[in-house]
């Protein structure tokens, strides 16, 4: 017992020594969390995508970024899955049928993350973590992108239906109905889905970008259902997460409360500009900020390559590489939450204006 309490102690010790040499990280993991919830209300994702190497590149383990995140994703998730439930935007049968499988999903991650960790300590797990979220996120952001690209073109033109189309070809039985979604979805398929997103969720604490995309292109599910639906899921994602990472000490709560200080305001944002802004702009900045997040991720790999000394790098070209790395995933968070709160009060103003003329003339 006293060497698992030492253990832990141990793991809370690698925070400490991070905000002590540089106590500015504080702000910048509150800053990561504004961005993090913004973006979680705006596109239904949680933010994790920005949030957990953003931490990885104030210097936190990957398993102790991914521990912090899933943590705070709880009540970040479930103030998004209310403002989305006001707007009609939830499918709750949908979310729980996911859940199923996803708890089974989420602890596997966790076993994975941890044996990464206590094997090759801090340089290794985010090692790992980096590699999985390149490897997976390149492959979504450049789908998102083809077809938001494909809808800009035609602007009647929805989500792409060849997955959907291709789905339907297996719609293996039973199926169940989805009245708010409006879709009728195979339960192997269901369970299935729920298990990636799990696992996605565990490893790196990206469960939307799974979930969100498989809803709307697997399922048929609209855009905005399919984002309110993955924030009721990811409450209860979030809760079994924290517990699974909190048995094993790798959640620090000074991580999740800075989190949640930008965060919880972050959301409430977010979410009212899904229900004021083009279904297009949703898809357009989901997808590039997601390729630059990958950027960013591919950026900081050589450095723990370095430090694990696969590959010897020279001091000024593993300076490069972390500059880069801080640069296009700060910069990529700023400029998109800069762009869904412009694009949000804009509509705002312009519905308010519309009203008031409205007003006017009916006087």
């Amino acid at each position: 017992m006293q060497e698992v309490a030492a253990e832990a102690i141990d793991k809370i010790n690698v925070v400490t020594q991070i905000f002590d040499a540089n106590p500015w990280s504080m702000l910048g993991v509150i800053l990561l969390g504004f961005m993090g919830g913004t973006l979680s209300g705006f596109i239904g994702s949680g933010g994790a995508f920005l949030m957990t190497p953003g931490m990885m590149n104030l210097g936190v383990p990957g398993v102790m970024a991914v521990g912090a995140n899933i943590t705070h994703k709880f009540g970040k998730a479930m103030m998004g899955s209310k403002k989305h439930g006001e707007l009609g935007h939830v499918d709750k049968k949908l979310g729980i049928f996911l859940l199923a499988t996803a708890a089974v999903g989420i602890r596997a991650a966790v076993v994975v993350n941890g044996m990464f960790f206590e094997k090759l300590g801090k340089a290794g797990s985010s090692l790992y973590v980096s590699v999985f979220f390149v490897l997976t996120l390149s492959i979504i952001g450049y789908s998102l992108l083809k077809d938001a690209l494909r809808s800009k073109k035609d602007p009647d033109a929805g989500p792409s239906d060849k997955l959907l189309n291709l789905s339907r070809k297996f719609q293996f039985r039973p199926l169940v109905r989805f009245k708010v979604a409006n879709v009728e979805v195979s339960l192997v398929v269901l369970l299935s889905i729920g298990f990636f997103v799990g696992y996605m969720a565990g490893t790196i604490g990206v469960g939307g970008f799974i979930g969100v995309p498989a809803m709307i292109y697997i399922f048929g599910v609209p855009t905005v259902v399919a984002a309110g639906t993955e924030l009721f899921l990811a409450m209860f994602m979030g809760a079994w997460g924290a517990f699974n990472y909190g048995l094993q000490g790798y959640v620090d709560l000074r991580l999740t409360m800075l989190l949640y200080g930008g965060s919880l305001i972050g959301i409430y944002f977010g979410a009212i500009g899904t229900h004021l802004v083009k279904e297009l702009y949703i898809r357009m900045v989901t997808a590039i900020l997601i390729l630059l997040c990958v950027i960013s991720r591919a950026l900081a790999i050589p450095e723990y390559l370095q430090e694990l000394d696969i590959i010897n790098l020279g001091v000024g070209a593993a300076a490069m590489f972390e500059l880069g790395s801080k640069v296009f995933l700060f910069g990529s968070g700023i400029v998109a939450t800069f762009l869904i709160l412009y694009w949000t009060f804009s509509a705002k103003s312009r519905e308010k204006k519309s009203a008031e003329l409205g007003f006017s003339h009916g006087e």
